[in-house]
């Protein structure tokens, strides 16, 4: 019978602490998950909050204090980018029904978004800039939370600039950051003043006619004349047989530019 010699010893004990350091490695590895909303069925309470959120001048960012979990997509990304105070940050992607927005993560990883969801089936899904992907699925059972039935999202590709949407309804009614919410059940839920957006304007009973979708390119901060890709996606009839959606991309050159993007008709 042989016995192992000291060194031998040494070599088994290194590969048991590297074993061991790699097992808490894998432990606190975080991955890209959604905790809320869980795939399946589901019959949330029929009230609804409302659409509009707080804001936290001067750097505002969604903000989802308050809000029920059956308003709410919130999870955790992996690999949250952790790089230089001055090196840009990279959104993540959230996938709502089809829709894709960015989606910043704090420095933990962590993330919140309020999001209407009205009956019937959704999906959700988040990409991290690492690529890890997490999704869900699931079928709103009560029939009485009011669908969205216009939605028009704003987003850029900037971090550094700030882009407004302005939504004027055929009744006159002009919905942006001086006045988020309309008479007549429009909303736009916040102000995000830091770059990438989104910023949402909804209504669960559009007023029929023509509507005009606007986007000012409002400041840069310390940078001048960057050159900025709006991205406007425009959601009719959303979750039905009629739904349509329209993305459009527009170059915004310069503070103070103020462009129309769409006109539509609602019917």
């Amino acid at each position: 019978m042989s016995t192992s010699s000291p060194a031998r010893g040494a070599t088994r004990a290194l590969l048991t602490l590297a074993l061991l350091t790699g097992l808490a490695a894998v432990a606190v590895h975080a991955e890209t998950v959604l905790d809320t909303p869980r795939g399946g069925w589901r019959n949330s309470p029929a009230r609804q909050q409302d659409f509009v959120q707080e804001v936290h001048y001067p750097a505002s960012s969604v903000n989802a204090n308050g809000r029920s979990e059956a308003s709410l997509i919130r999870g955790q990304i992996d690999a949250a980018p952790k790089t230089l105070e001055a090196a840009p940050r990279q959104p993540a992607r959230l996938i709502v029904d089809g829709v894709a927005i960015p989606l910043l993560a704090d420095e933990k990883g962590s993330f919140a978004r309020p999001w209407s969801f009205g009956g019937g089936s959704h999906g959700v899904e988040v990409r991290s800039p690492a690529g890890e992907v997490a999704r869900s699925q699931f079928y709103e059972a009560q029939a009485s939370r009011a669908p969205v039935k216009l939605r028009v999202i704003l987003s850029w590709d900037n971090d550094s600039t700030d882009l407004d949407l302005h939504v004027v309804s055929p009744d006159g009614q002009h919905v942006f950051y001086g006045a988020r919410a309309a008479p007549n059940g429009g909303a736009l839920d916040v102000d995000v003043t830091t770059g990438f957006g989104p910023e949402i304007f909804a209504t669960p009973s559009p007023v029929p006619g023509v509507y005009r979708v606007f986007v000012n390119y409002f400041g840069a901060g310390e940078q001048r004349d960057v050159l900025i890709t709006a991205q406007i996606t425009v959601l009719q009839d959303e979750g039905t047989p009629r739904e349509k959606q329209q993305v459009f991309r527009v170059p915004m050159r310069k503070p103070g530019e103020l462009t129309l993007v769409h006109s539509f008709v609602e019917p």
